[in-house]
């Protein structure tokens, strides 16, 4: 017999099947969210425990003696303690490449509105001002074309490619970037300093570490084109929040739009939600969440699972 346990079922929705995950295993347990205080007692006889952000820790996963495998329902594993997994012999399992589509539709989703001065149109028509004009257009608010534009990648995994295809289609030519400070330039790369001066849209792709964190940072954002937009659909520690906020209203670049912050839920507040100009564009870490995108999560962590399955658990 198999036992599995998942502890936050809500992080991915409502309108998804589960049934993939569940049928792997004779009994099966499944919480909308569980607090750091129930994790030990939902999971002591669970042989799998499948998280999407749930933390466990060092002193949480000494206190769970059946555990064989972790599932993570996500890509990044951060919220998992791997050296005391690996001392342990618990293995991690966790979801690559399954939302590549999501995010890089997302990222154009947000380049386009910021781009097409969306907000700036959609407010003008709100307060009739097209209905109260004599002219049958409105040019107040200079749209950028973004065919011939430059689109710089920082990070060219499968989120970095899936999003340079979409700027090639576009018309837009692609500048990828080497990881900023690098001692070196890979072939088909350029410089970190040179992509942010020559970039049009600078998109960041790449996972968070402490090489990176800020690296888009108040001399970096002095380097980029007023004209440029910078797009973050990745992790909210790459960017110096205040130093864009700073940048975004003396206009330093031309605007941002982010799918993620610092920290999330911005329960805190932050700056960049304090910050009221429509050259910003904040959404809440929704890009990787189209129902296609979480149905193939399930679907990939399912089939790694089962896997995984018959080589640890012994019946």
């Amino acid at each position: 017999m198999s036992t599995a346990v998942f502890l936050d079922t809500q992080t991915m929705g409502h309108d998804i099947s589960l049934a993939p995950l569940s049928r792997l295993f004779s009994q099966w347990h499944s919480y909308q969210e569980t607090s750091p205080e129930q994790i030990v007692e939902r999971c002591l006889a669970a042989d799998v425990v499948i998280v999407n952000k749930v933390i466990l820790n060092e002193q949480t996963l000494s206190l769970l003696p059946n555990l064989k495998i972790i599932g993570v329902a996500a890509t990044g594993v951060n919220n998992i303690d791997l050296e005391c997994a690996s001392r342990l012999g618990i293995k991690v399992i966790n979801v690559m490449g399954y939302a590549a589509p999501a995010v890089a539709q997302h990222c154009f989703n947000l380049l386009l509105q910021l781009a097409g001065k969306a907000a700036q149109y959609r407010q003008f028509i709100v307060n009739q001002g097209w209905q109260d004009s004599r002219y049958f257009c409105h040019l107040d608010y200079p749209m950028m074309e973004l065919h011939g534009k430059t689109f710089g990648v920082v990070g060219y995994g499968s989120l970095g490619q899936a999003t340079a295809k979409i700027a090639q289609a576009f018309g837009m030519n692609i500048m990828i970037s080497e990881r900023p400070g690098a001692s070196s330039v890979r072939a088909g790369r350029v410089e970190f300093d040179e992509m942010l001066r020559v970039s049009d849209v600078v998109s960041l792709h790449c996972p968070l570490s402490e090489s990176n964190a800020n690296m888009i940072n108040a001399a970096s954002l002095q380097l980029m084109k007023p004209t440029a937009l910078l797009i973050n659909t990745s992790r909210g520690g790459l960017i110096d929040e205040q130093a864009l906020v700073s940048a975004l209203t003396d206009h330093t670049i031309a605007g941002a739009a982010l799918d993620v912050l610092s920290q999330e839920p911005p329960s805190n507040g932050n700056v960049l939600l304090d910050y009221q100009a429509p050259n910003l564009i904040v959404t809440p870490h929704i890009a990787w969440a189209t129902v296609e995108a979480r149905t193939r999560c399930v679907a990939i962590l399912s089939a790694n699972i089962a896997k995984a399955l018959s080589s640890v658990i012994r019946y």
